[in-house]
């Protein structure tokens, strides 16, 4: 007696498709069950990784209260915090750098969190990861920095703007360069972005 039962031989299973569906209930008992929390699914991804794409915030709350890992990346090279940082998922996105999110670790491009948040206009996403010490010069596999992206990528318009200033603001280099040796502040001005332009050459950019 008082024995725990054995979760059932699909459980982590019937985890996965609850996180992806963001029934918390079915989660939570899941996991009293005793559901492996780190399952994986076909394509490598963990329950965490799933409700975060679905920015189901209470199913990511039990599984992170459960122990889930946020640092683990599926064959994608996703995981559930640098998903959250790429899509602004805020809210999952705090709660993964207070359970010991990887700054360092990097997506299939060999960026880092910081990089997508600002290519994809994600303000305040950008301004928690700052805040959080991911590395505002890291550059990935393309060449290129989160501040060339939020420029090369992006219309320049009043988000990117902001990026910009908070990058630069953290400490961001305005004159390194992509391979091709072009800065961000020639990329602005090759696209119009008169503005983004301003903001760059203000801050010394060449």
């Amino acid at each position: 007696m008082g024995a725990r039962a054995q979760p059932p031989a699909d459980a982590g299973a019937a985890l996965l498709q609850a996180a992806r569906e963001g029934d918390a209930a079915a989660v939570r008992g899941l996991l009293a069950q005793g559901a492996p929390v780190n399952a994986r699914d076909a394509q490598g991804s963990t329950p965490l990784l799933l409700a975060t794409a679905g920015d189901h915030v209470e199913v990511a709350r039990s599984l992170l209260l459960a122990g889930a890992d946020v640092n683990l990346q599926n064959d994608m090279r996703d995981s559930a915090y640098l998903l959250a940082g790429a899509q602004g998922r805020l809210e999952i996105l705090r709660m993964a750098l207070s359970y010991g999110a990887d700054l360092k670790s990097t997506n299939r491009y060999g960026g880092t969190a910081l990089i997508p948040a600002c290519e994809r206009g994600h303000v305040e996403t950008v301004r928690t990861l700052i805040a959080a010490g991911v590395a505002v010069d890291h550059v990935n596999r393309l060449g290129w920095t989160c501040l060339l992206e939020a420029i090369v990528l992006s219309d320049g318009g009043p988000a990117h703007q902001d990026i910009a200033r908070q990058v630069l603001a953290a400490g961001a280099d305005v004159n390194l360069a992509d391979r091709d040796g072009v800065t961000p502040l020639a990329h602005a001005r090759r696209r119009g972005q008169a503005e983004m332009a301003r903001i760059l050459a203000a801050a010394g950019g060449r």
